[in-house]
Order: structure tokens, then C-alpha cells, then sequence
């Protein structure tokens, strides 16, 4: 079973229901994976405690990936080698960090945010 990050762009079309999305991550090869980031992002951008709540709900259907030491330390290079050069935002420096920390690919709708990153798979 091939391990996938989902980005946070994913997310938000699967729960807008795009059916080109869903179908892709419906795959049975697939052990679908978030980061915790990914989660605060999300809960960030509800409207409502209600959309919170069924946010929550939709989260708890990943697997999720905490920050830990080894996670930040990585975030916090690539922070340095990118954030000048490649306007690297720290939420997306943690999520890259998640996927190589873990080696697994990361499956984004924004190639250009993360195709420069070494050590980055992308699905």
C-alpha cells in the first residue's frame, strides 16, 4: 500500500465534492495521510463552530501526521533554503517536511508551491 499526503487543496476539493479528486483518492492502493497542519488550516477557514465540528468529523477519516522535532527541524532548513528564493510559506514548509520526514509522496493541486523542494516526491 503506497502511502500519500494529502495537501490542504485536496482536502478542500474533496469536500466540495469533486468527483475527479475523490476518485483518485478512493484508490484501494492508496493509506491516506494529513498533517496536523493541514487540520489547523482547515479548522481556520470554517465559518461556523457547526462547519468546525463537521470538519472535525471529516478529519478523523485520515490518518494524521503530528509536528514533531525532526519535522520542524526540516521545515526550518527548508524555510531557509526557499522562503527568499521560492516564497516558501511555513505552513507549506511544515506539510513538505511531514512528507519527506515520513517518505511518502504528496498529492497537491499547487505543483509550483513544492516542486522545487529536494527531497520532495510529488504524486
Amino acid at each position: 500500500m503506497e502511502k500519500i499526503i494529502l495537501d490542504t487543496n485536496i482536502l478542500i476539493e474533496i469536500l466540495k465534492g469533486n468527483q475527479k479528486i475523490v476518485k483518485k483518492i478512493e484508490n484501494p492502493k492508496y493509506k491516506l495521510y494529513i498533517s496536523s497542519i493541514t487540520a489547523m488550516e482547515l479548522y481556520y477557514g470554517a465559518f461556523n463552530k457547526a462547519e468546525l465540528f463537521k470538519l472535525k468529523k471529516f478529519i478523523s477519516l485520515f490518518n494524521m501526521i503530528e509536528i514533531n522535532e525532526n519535522i520542524s527541524n526540516i521545515s526550518t532548513e527548508l524555510i531557509f533554503e526557499y522562503a527568499k528564493s521560492h516564497n516558501l510559506a511555513i505552513p507549506d514548509s511544515l506539510i513538505a517536511s511531514s512528507a519527506i520526514n515520513n517518505n511518502i509522496k504528496l498529492y497537491t493541486l499547487n505543483i509550483k508551491d513544492f516542486q522545487y523542494i529536494d527531497g520532495l516526491s510529488l504524486l
